[in-house]
């Protein structure tokens, strides 16, 4: 259905989802070699040719989030010094995204400095999904397609017919994604006041919206630590809640996230593949599939036409 012009390639922070990509449009994951020199110098080898091809990337910034970074401009440069036509990357978690802007003096802006680094090594255009901040787009000076799973949660939150379900956004940050995700379930929604004594902490300090008697959907762009998921949880456990389902993007589980939110009040953990989970998690877990999405935001890019009409909500 392509030309033979399409190359698509898998970074090592989770190949099996560029796996699924190229099943979903019927191509071959391009041969790469990828591996590191004894001093940790990572160097990269097209095992095919790229030459006038149009390149897709797949790379996660993952933990650990700087080695796949580097790993993907070096990835970059080897294909732009092999006359690569177009270099497109696929970074279905875009990290450093909470670092957006200026919180305190001689503080650094890194979203956008990795930005900066990924147009000056060689990429001529970005897919990604939820961004922490969508704001974050407009740090690029090549073209972003910023694509959302909100409507892939939202489609198998309504397969599990939940009773008197109440969206909860966990910070008034969220309260956007919180709303459109109550629209499609026809479902109130409520919102956390919390305040932040340092990073990855988090103390839940009000409550808007009644979710007493009802059961709970926190939506999340991300979950790290877990830390402030369990809080979450937990209040609203005590103002009477039923338990509860978690929603996320991107899974990072940081340290020990899987156990801390394999707790008794969560009733299902939703998350997508956007990154590798190990196998090893538990029946809570709910991985749902970025793969045909991003599959089909590459088939839209090569052939032309709009990426929203991915979306229900064509805004998008």
């Amino acid at each position: 259905m392509f030309s033979d012009k399409l190359r698509i390639f898998s970074g090592s922070s989770n190949p099996k989802l560029a796996e699924y990509i190229c099943a979903e449009l019927g191509q071959t994951l391009g041969k790469i070699k990828v591996s590191r020199f004894k001093s940790g110098e990572i160097y990269v080898h097209y095992e095919e040719t790229i030459r006038n091809c149009d390149v897709f990337i797949v790379q996660s910034f993952s933990h650990p989030i700087n080695e796949h970074f580097v790993e993907l401009l070096v990835m970059i440069d080897a294909a732009k010094r092999a006359s690569a036509r177009t270099i497109n990357i696929i970074v279905p978690y875009y990290g450093y995204a909470r670092q957006e802007r200026k919180a305190a003096p001689r503080e650094p802006i890194s979203a956008k400095m990795l930005a900066d680094v990924l147009t000056t090594v060689g990429a001529h255009r970005v897919i990604t999904i939820d961004l922490h901040a969508p704001a974050i787009q407009g740090f690029f000076n090549i073209p972003v397609d910023h694509l959302t799973a909100l409507d892939l949660i939202s489609d198998y939150l309504k397969s599990k017919n939940i009773k008197n379900p109440v969206v909860v956004s966990p910070d008034a940050g969220r309260a956007s994604t919180a709303e459109k995700l109550a629209n499609y379930l026809d479902s109130p929604f409520a919102i956390m006041i919390k305040k932040r004594p340092a990073h990855n902490e988090s103390v839940i300090t009000h409550v808007i919206g009644d979710v007493k008697g009802q059961t709970p959907i926190i939506i999340e762009d991300l979950i790290d630590t877990g830390t402030t998921i369990v809080n979450v949880v937990e209040s609203l456990k005590e103002r009477g809640a039923e338990d509860i389902y978690v929603c996320a993007t991107h899974p990072l589980f940081s340290g020990p996230a899987l156990q801390r939110l394999d707790h008794p009040f969560i009733k299902e953990v939703i998350v997508t593949d956007s990154i590798a989970l190990p196998e090893t998690c538990s029946d809570r877990f709910k991985v749902l599939s970025v793969a045909p999405m991003l599959a089909e935001a590459t088939r839209i890019i090569m052939q032309g036409g709009s990426i929203s009409t991915l979306f229900k909500n064509a805004g998008v």
